[in-house]
């Protein structure tokens, strides 16, 4: 399945804010540098969070985003399609279905891309950031204070297991 860096950037920002969830608000400048990203982009992407109604913002000196539900109410699903459209990495199920129609002799291929469509959608719409939450060690410290970077690379390396995810066809590993 691809999904954009802007659809990593909105999901690794919700799975900060659903670390934090408890705190209150969380500036856009304190995100950016807990999850390494660029500052500029994340404000847009946090406003079109906003705008879906999954993100409340904050004004004043104790600003910032958070979560408007709680992360056991967020599925995944809701957040790659806001950002990245329809789920499915070869074409909508409407699409699918028709085509299983219509094109007899290619029907096989179709189903198998409509079994593999459905499946990843089944899979996003069944995790929530809170199900991410207790598979993922959470980083020590506030808001701001950053992992040390040697315990990072240690994490990559170790993370040698996982398979590398893939956004607009270039590997993140």
């Amino acid at each position: 399945m691809k999904i954009s860096q802007k659809g990593l950037y909105a999901l690794q920002a919700m799975m900060m804010l659903a670390r934090h969830h408890q705190q209150g608000a969380i500036k856009i400048r304190d995100i950016a540098y807990e999850e390494a990203l660029p500052e500029k982009f994340l404000e847009l992407i946090l406003l079109e969070l906003k705008n879906a109604r999954m993100v409340d913002s904050v004004r004043g000196a104790k600003g910032g985003y958070r979560l408007r539900r709680e992360p056991s109410a967020i599925a995944l699903s809701e957040i790659v399609r806001l950002i990245d459209g329809p789920l499915a990495p070869f074409a909508d199920a409407d699409q699918l279905r028709d085509l299983i129609d219509r094109d007899i002799s290619h029907r096989a291929l179709y189903s198998v891309f409509l079994e593999v469509r459905n499946a990843a959608a089944k899979i996003l719409e069944s995790t929530t950031l809170a199900h991410l939450l207790l598979d993922s060690p959470r980083p020590a410290g506030k808001p701001g204070k950053r992992r040390p970077s040697d315990q990072r690379h240690s994490e990559k390396k170790s993370a040698g297991n996982i398979l590398p995810m893939t956004a607009e066809g270039r590997s993140n590993a």
